[in-house]
């Protein structure tokens, strides 16, 4: 059995081991996504726009720590992933068998069923890297991360994901063996809008199949 972290796929890789296959247009449930009109308010407006220009600022200066504690636990706690039959959680660990992969790792962000463990995960948040570094794929760690969560659920949902590289926020829908990266939005400008509707629609989605 061949072992591997999270950390060390890229999302080429994945396709070629897995079978995974890449819809760069024409995919319905990101088209959806990407068009999600859940409402603001005017006070959360004002909010989002000060915590825009924070970001704008500091964007190239934060390290992955703060970034994370200045500028995403905002805009996460504002969307309010708990609920009594889900809820968010950080920094755990995943494992599966998939083919002749042993695949694990430790998950940034989950919103999953569960009490004091994930166990239908439906939203991935990752990477939380700071603007100038890059030293992995961002995108073929999230998308392993959510081919080991859709192994072990039950019930075989789309997934939905999203990773951040300083201000940039890519969204990644997972239905089956086929995926979809959105372009890229810039969350210290007008975009941050857009985003916190895309996660406020995957709450929206969440609530819809637990219930």
């Amino acid at each position: 059995m061949k072992k591997r972290k999270f950390e060390d796929w890229e999302f080429e890789q994945i396709q070629n081991e897995f079978g995974y296959s890449r819809y760069y247009e024409g995919f319905a449930l990101l088209e959806t996504w990407q068009q999600a009109d859940a409402p603001i308010s005017e006070s959360e407006k004002t909010a989002l726009e000060k915590l825009a220009k924070r970001l704008f600022h500091n964007a190239e200066a934060w390290n992955e720590d703060e970034l994370k504690f200045f500028f995403i636990s905002h805009l996460i706690e504002w969307v309010d992933f708990q609920h009594a039959r889900y809820k968010a959680f950080t920094q755990r660990k995943f494992a599966a068998v998939i083919g002749e992969w042993e695949v694990n790792g430790i998950v940034d962000f989950v919103v999953s069923t569960g009490e004091q463990h994930p166990e239908q995960p439906f939203f991935f948040l990752h990477e939380y890297k700071q603007e100038r570094k890059r030293d992995n794929d961002p995108l073929g760690q999230l998308l392993i991360e959510m081919i080991v969560a859709q192994q072990q659920n039950e019930q075989k949902f789309p997934l939905y994901g999203c990773y951040v590289v300083g201000r940039f926020y890519f969204f990644v829908v997972l239905n089956g063996q086929e995926y979809a990266v959105s372009p890229a939005f810039d969350a210290s400008s007008s975009d941050i809008m857009t985003i916190f509707r895309m996660f406020r629609f995957v709450k929206r989605y969440i609530e819809e199949k637990v219930g």
